[in-house]
């Protein structure tokens, strides 16, 4: 998801984006839903929690992080 779109969903829910880069914002995002603040923590492209919104980037940034 484009940094833009990351940025609108956090205003939609009263965070203030600021300066946070994509890893932290979608964490406080994810916080403030009261979900797991668990972006991109996946272990080897593997996550449980297949209804994230966040899953497809957090999954690809997981992997380039192993590489």
């Amino acid at each position: 998801m484009k940094m833009q779109l990351v940025r609108s969903k956090a205003r939609e829910i009263g965070i203030r984006p600021g300066k946070l880069n994509k890893l932290n914002l979608i964490r406080r995002i994810q916080q403030t839903e009261g979900n797991f603040d668990c972006f991109g923590t996946a272990v080897d492209g593997y996550c449980d929690q297949a209804d994230c919104l966040w899953r497809e980037d957090c999954l690809k940034l997981s992997l380039q992080q192993s590489a």
